[in-house]
């Protein structure tokens, strides 16, 4: 995988350089009253250890109790009579009707049962509370309980967005996210676009300017609670397809709020590493690795053809039967192979038990081989049947490609694992053990905690996947004290050795303090990987300091008795810690656990302590997939409570910090989003049950107006001199640029009706409308360009095509000229600045493409200063890598940094002279931030 920003959520965003808040819920602590437990009247009483929840009654965790069970049923019984019995101590008002059980794990030490919490019926995402009984002197009693259940939770069952409505617009939003890594502003225009990181999007040429109705396909799961403040109800839809940028494949799980039907949470559900018989019908037989060892294979003998295939049915014959399948799916696209089961897949078959060499290249032997290994570590290690622990069938499909060129990565798609096939530099992805037991965890976590694969818990995610596939790496090969052993994926590579090849390093040191990367949910779904080495590196400091039999033991038991899906850093250290607590670690050895997690910054208030160099003008927006307005004087966002679950309201403040933010937008239950300002006006979309409306409001005050209602999705909304302007998207790819003046009652669309013309990114100042248009020019040939209307005379100015076009991204208007990002060269990841006047003269390249610093993702302009989100490539993540805010005068000379914040920086707005206001994700938290000038060299 490339390590560019369009791929950056692959396993290989994560090279070793050189050598080569999950969705956490705000809110205060409540101070919980304690039933004193009932202990054996032998012993002394225990004292319990408890930790408060975070915006809940309910502890998140109580420990060091041994209280006896009252219930002599099943476990869940006898867990569920618990929580009832102690309803002083955990605040759960009726645990019969709100909590259902779920599976009872089973370990060496007792039972954990695991609840899921419903609110009035209805899933709540995240609530999931742990009770965790064990045996002594003959008697059942309760050690502990842990996870997530929310108290606070009021809203209603009654969704007034129709299903239908929901599929439709998380269709349309994981086009959008696709298009421009989540922001509110995109497009695509017939051909590829490439990911933007700065907010905006680029539009690409392709071989039509028509809409093309996109692959991509929504499944709707029904209504589910979102935990955040009173509860947000949703619809939980998944989309599959296409991805129309890359060819690669999609699996978005969506979130649409159910009461105006805009999608308030989305994340990817495809989690990438980028990151003797018995009498059972099977044989033995064997096969040469890429690395040249032969391996003893579970194999099965077809009875009609003779042909051997690699099927093991040993390993799970005494229980549920199911088999080990590889399949060899070279001929398969990427995008075919997840969530469904393609067509074109053959099975790896072999005349003798001997495979042979197109085994080996397919990299179906190293799949086969290592699945059964992994399945061996689970149940040997921790008495687990299979990824389900209820003997499901393990599936691998090897050599998958996107669109006939190489695939480099590896995914689980909750159902199987895929390999790609690599390239002339990497190995088909089975090809290393690590990886192989990556890809398996993850379907273990989403059978145990079910860590949702965004922000911290998706880290928390990636580093247990990572922990475990090199535990069972190093325990199967005896590498445990070689110097290579905390290195992930240092076997793939053809000519690299293992340092250079490696895509992580487990001991590669990072800390919160100094390696936390501040990145926004458009990036890496919220640092999946690029945080993920932060924990894992703790876990596998842990494991060199107790020894890997017991220190997988603790981990194991904290993935399946303690963590919950929304955890997040802190919340899995403490996990950990009473892991290890219930499994007899203490002394010097519990020292050591505490130890590690201290060494990587992983303590109590480590995010509140990274510093910023801008002024905050709001904070905690906790909002998705909207930006920020800023000109006049004034800026223009969107902002939710302080717990994220309101929908989303309109503020409006001066850029200067003086004076308090102006609520703008009624508080209505629809989602006002996409807000812009000159200055003297607002205006925005609103997101409702039954349309999407565009809306303004004068700074100084007065009533909302309602310029217009859409029948599909809005972004992009532009004010200036009383015009509005905006983007209709419709889910299929079509774009349109409207535009509304003072009294009219309908818009003018700049395409003037015509189907074969796409217009998007409009931008606006005073009376001129600047846009990006794909259209069929005199002779016939597809053209991708820039165009002005004269709103005020709807004169249009054609800028003319310049040379061969990839793409343009972010026009944007200023009172003298209509500059834009261009990109003409293929696959460099950079964008030139190109210019106009504004009467479609003075063609001019400010910043050429092959400049030292083009690498540019969008930009805004006012009067005096252009402002440029820019992303500076490197080998390897770091914050210094991560996209910045840059600006120079108006012929693009004197580049200089905004802000030298250490984190993600999008969104940029530029207000009056040189002051940009903007959305950083420095701290882990999405602030409204702001600076008058440049800060310079940073």
């Amino acid at each position: 995988m490339s390590t560019t920003p369009r791929r950056q959520a692959r396993l290989r965003t994560a090279r070793i350089p050189g050598a080569t808040g999950g969705a956490a819920l705000l809110g205060v602590a409540a101070l919980l009253a304690v039933t004193a437990p009932v202990a054996h009247a032998a012993d002394p009483e225990p004292v319990p250890e408890l930790i408060p929840g975070q915006h809940t009654a309910t502890p998140a965790l109580v420990d060091g109790i041994e209280e006896p069970a009252q219930d002599s049923g099943s476990a869940a019984a006898a867990a569920k009579k618990h929580l009832e019995q102690k309803k002083g101590r955990y605040r759960i008002a009726d645990p019969r009707r709100d909590l259902t059980a779920g599976k009872t794990v089973r370990g060496r030490t007792g039972e954990a049962v695991r609840f899921q919490q419903k609110h009035k019926g209805i899933p709540v995402l995240g609530g999931q509370y742990l009770v965790r009984l064990e045996e002594k002197r003959g008697d059942r009693v309760v050690t502990g309980t842990s996870g997530k259940y929310f108290t606070g939770l009021t809203v209603g069952a009654d969704a007034k967005v129709p299903e239908k409505t929901a599929v439709e617009r998380a269709t349309a939003a994981a086009l959008a996210d696709l298009s421009a890594g989540g922001a509110g502003s995109w497009t695509k225009l017939g051909g590829p676009a490439a990911k933007d990181h700065g907010g905006n999007a680029k539009t690409a040429r392709g071989k039509g300017t028509s809409a093309k109705k996109h692959a991509l396909t929504g499944t709707s799961h029904g209504l589910v609670v979102l935990p955040e403040g009173k509860g947000v109800l949703t619809y939980h839809v998944t989309v599959t397809g296409e991805d129309p940028a890359t060819g690669a494949p999609v699996k978005q799980e969506i979130y649409v709020d159910a009461d105006a039907g805009f999608p308030v949470l989305s994340y990817s559900g495809i989690q990438a590493f980028d990151d003797g018989s018995d009498g059972h019908p099977g044989a033995t037989g064997s096969g040469v690795k890429l690395d040249g060892s032969k391996v003893g294979l579970d194999v099965t003998k077809d009875a009609r053809t003779g042909a051997y295939g690699l099927i093991d049915q040993r390993r799970q014959w005494g229980g549920s039967k199911n088999p080990i399948t590889t399949y060899d799916a070279r001929d398969v696209d990427a995008n075919d192979a997840s969530g469904k089961w393609p067509a074109g897949l053959k099975d790896v078959t072999s005349p003798t038990p001997e495979f042979g060499k197109d085994a080996t290249d397919a990299g179906a032997v190293d799949a086969h081989w290592a699945a059964g290994q992994v399945y061996d570590y689970y149940k040997a290690k921790h008495g687990r049947d299979s990824l389900d622990d209820k003997g499901m069938a393990i599936n691998s499909l090897v050599g998958v490609t996107d669109q006939g060129l190489p695939f480099v990565n590896a995914f689980w798609d909750g159902q199987k694992m895929v390999y790609g096939s690599g390239d002339e530099e990497n190995k088909v992805f089975s090809a290393d053990l690590d990886v192989v037991g990556h890809e398996m965890t993850h379907g273990v976590v989403e059978h145990t905690a079910g860590l949702v694969y965004t922000g911290q818990s998706g880290a928390l995610n990636e580093a247990v996947a990572d922990y475990f596939g090199n535990a069972i790496d190093v325990t199967a090969t005896g590498n445990e004290d070689s110097p290579e052993a905390s290195l992930i994926g240092e076997n793939l590579c053809r000519t690299q050795g293992p340092k250079d090849c490696a895509m992580r390093d487990l001991n590669d040191g990072r800390t919160t303090a100094k390696d936390f990367l501040g990145v926004t949910y458009a990036t890496d779904s919220g640092g999946v990987h690029l945080n993920s080495t932060i924990f894992s590196g703790a876990l596998w400091d842990i494991r060199e300091d107790l020894g890997g039999e017991r220190a997988d033991r603790i981990v194991y038991k904290a993935l399946t008795e303690y963590l919950t899906p929304l955890d997040g850093f802190t919340e899995a250290r403490n996990a950990v810690v009473a892991a290890a607590k219930d499994l007899g670690v203490k002394g010097a050895d519990l020292r050591s656990v505490n130890r590690a997690f201290d060494a990587h910054g992983i303590v109590k208030g480590w995010e509140k302590a990274i510093g910023a160099d801008s002024d905050k003008l709001l904070g905690d927006l906790n909002t998705k997939r909207t930006g920020a307005g800023a000109g006049g004087g004034w800026w223009a966002t969107s902002k939710s409570d302080e717990e994220g679950g309101e929908p989303y309201s309109v503020y409006a403040g001066r850029t200067n910090g003086k004076g308090a933010p102006k609520l703008i937008s009624p508080n209505d239950g629809r989602f006002h989003v996409y807000p812009d300002t000159d200055g003297k006006t607002v205006a925005w979309a609103a997101y409702g049950a039954d349309s999407v409306e565009v809306l303004s409001r004068p700074l100084k005050g007065g009533p909302v107006k309602k310029l217009w209602s859409a029948g599909t999705t809005v972004g992009n909304v532009k004010v200036s001199g009383n015009t509005v302007a905006w983007q209709e998207s419709s889910p299929f790819g079509q774009q349109r640029v409207a535009y509304i003046k003072p009294g009219e009652r309908e818009p003018h669309f700049v395409d003037g009706g015509r189907y074969e013309v796409a217009t998007a990114l409009p931008t606006l100042s005073g009376d001129k409308l600047g846009y990006a248009k794909a259209y069929t020019d005199k002779d016939g040939i597809d053209q991708i360009s820039t165009e002005i209307t004269d709103v005020r005379t709807g004169r249009q100015t054609l800028v003319p095509a310049k040379e061969s076009r990839l793409g343009i991204s972010t026009p944007t208007i200023n009172g003298k000229y209509l500059y834009w990002l261009v990109d003409d060269i293929a696959d460099d990841n950079r964008q030139g600045l190109r210019r106009a006047k504004l009467d479609g003269t003075g063609l001019t390249d400010v910043i050429p493409e092959d400049g030292a610093d083009s690498y540019f993702w969008g930009v805004d302009a006012s009067d005096s200063a252009l402002t440029l989100t820019q992303w500076k490539p490197e080998r390897g993540w770091s914050n210094s890598n991560l996209t910045k805010l840059v600006q120079t005068d108006l012929d693009g000379k004197g580049l200089q940094r905004v802000s030298c914040n250490r984190g993600e920086q999008s969104y940029g707005a530029a207000d009056t002279g040189k002051r940009v206001v903007w959305i950083d994700g420095t701290t882990g938290h999405t602030d409204l931030v702001t600076r008058a000038r440049p800060a310079g060299t940073c």
